[in-house]
């Protein structure tokens, strides 16, 4: 699921960001990035935190028919997703390419608070609720210095994105076929008279 979600980021990015020839990562921002794979430009997004979202979290049912028969689904879980979205230059002065790189990208993403079905892929597509999109608001790392220390490398600009995505862990229950009762009421007398 979570490489669907990548694929999916890539896609949405490298078809909004076509003009500038941007490589989009999702390796580990550390020291010795980028990798070998990697050109510059790019676009680096690292998830660092999977957790479910309990504000979001339901105990409701629904019901559908399926070759004649009624099935019970349980609400999926849903799960947020959150990236650290970091812009990488190969230029003498990088940080005013970087800057302008990750503008970009921010106005793109605040573009869209639902992914496009077009560039969802795998399991994403068809996802109901859909995917929900949140940027430019906190993430839940506490402190940012520390992150650019554990990764060793130097702390740089950078924006937080969390995508909700759900999971359907449960098995629908087959209910049977549907039932259905006819109630007939007879009264005596004439309609219409009293």
């Amino acid at each position: 699921m979570f490489q669907d979600l990548d694929k999916t980021l890539a896609a949405l990015l490298q078809r909004e960001l076509a003009a500038s020839n941007v490589a989009v990562s999702f390796a580990a921002p550390d020291s010795s990035f980028p990798p070998m794979e990697v050109t510059l430009p790019a676009v680096d997004l690292f998830l660092y935190d999977v957790r479910e979202n309990l504000e979001l979290h339901s105990n409701d049912w629904h019901h559908e028919t399926q070759n004649g028969r009624i099935l019970r689904h349980k609400a999926p879980i849903r799960i947020d997703c959150s990236y650290l979205i970091t812009a990488w230059s190969s230029a003498t002065n990088p940080i005013d390419d970087e800057h302008r790189l990750l503008g970009e990208v921010m106005k793109v993403l605040l573009r869209y608070r639902q992914l496009p079905d077009d560039v969802l892929q795998g399991e994403l597509i068809g996802l109901h609720p859909p995917v929900r999109a949140r940027a430019m608001r906190s993430g839940y790392l506490q402190s940012l210095g520390e992150f650019w220390q554990a990764m060793g490398g130097k702390p740089k600009a950078s924006l937080h994105y969390t995508l909700t995505i759900s999971a359907n862990i449960f098995a629908p229950e087959d209910l049977g076929v549907p039932t259905t009762e006819r109630i007939v009421k007879l009264q005596q007398g004439v309609a219409g008279k009293k």
